[in-house]
């Protein structure tokens, strides 16, 4: 049975078998969000890595100092330190680190990309002009309040740099435009009751990444910290049947059998 452990903002490394899984948290998040997932591919025997994108995990005052390619960065970092412990990669990520892991895939050869609630378009209309606004609003308060199951594991900040919000967008931009040099097996995963990105985001990727072998995975009862609401085990079991159903080994359970969830 799984079981959310403590929150903590520390990027993780599992050593585990020859099929890895690198996971990339969102905007202003941090590892922490990704934790029990990593914990679960952990105990099904993948080599796990998760990084603390720069800027993240301290203080806004940092994260105000950084931009889209230092986050990218520490993807790309996170990617080539894991590869050698592995015969094979899936990467997946979580809003902004679902768009970092969509540009790796268009970059790099990956065994397969899981893009989790990224975004193409945001809910929040005023986040075009974030690189105007921050000249004279440097920081806007985190109004965004979520289930107590969600919030008690998440390490996130009560302030959001706007700089950082314009430097997103240039990212999702970027993205957009990278999406058809996609070709590994994709699965896209999309929560309807998302508040932050907008659901249409997943359909748009999914028509416009190049990949032969793809599907789209809707979760009606979650918004957009799918790895921690209330359907994660049910993510978790998902993600991990696409990798088995991709992966290059045969025996990629020499694990232990997956349990319904």
């Amino acid at each position: 049975m799984m079981e959310i452990i403590q929150r903590s903002p520390d990027p993780f490394f599992y050593k585990g078998g020859k099929t890895g899984i690198l996971l990339i948290h969102g905007f202003s998040g941090s590892p922490s969000e990704m934790r029990p997932m990593g914990e679960y591919f952990k105990e099904q025997g993948y080599t796990v890595c998760a990084p603390l994108l720069a800027g993240h995990g301290t203080t806004p005052e940092d994260m105000e100092k950084t931009y889209w390619p230092d986050w990218w960065q520490s993807v790309l970092d996170a990617y080539e330190r894991t590869l050698p412990e592995v015969e094979e990669l899936f990467v997946a990520g979580l809003s902004m680190g679902g768009a970092l892991s969509l540009y790796l895939a268009s970059q790099k050869s990956v065994a397969g990309v899981i893009p989790m609630c990224a975004p193409v378009w945001v809910q929040d209309r005023r986040a075009v002009f974030a690189g105007v606004i921050h000249h004279f609003i440097p920081y806007k308060k985190r109004k965004i309040r979520r289930a107590e199951e969600i919030e008690r594991h998440m390490v996130t900040y009560d302030r959001t740099p706007v700089k950082c919000v314009g430097s997103l967008n240039r990212l999702i931009r970027m993205v957009r435009q990278q999406l058809p040099k996609v070709s590994a097996p994709a699965l896209v995963i999309q929560s309807q009751m998302d508040e932050v990105v907008v659901p249409k985001s997943a359909e748009y990727i999914h028509e416009h990444i190049s990949s032969t072998e793809k599907e789209l995975s809707w979760y009606e009862k979650s918004s957009h910290i799918i790895t921690l609401d209330k359907e994660r085990k049910k993510l978790f079991a998902e993600v991990d049947g696409f990798i088995q159903r991709h992966s290059q080994f045969s025996n990629l359970h020499q694990y232990r059998d997956v349990k319904p969830v």
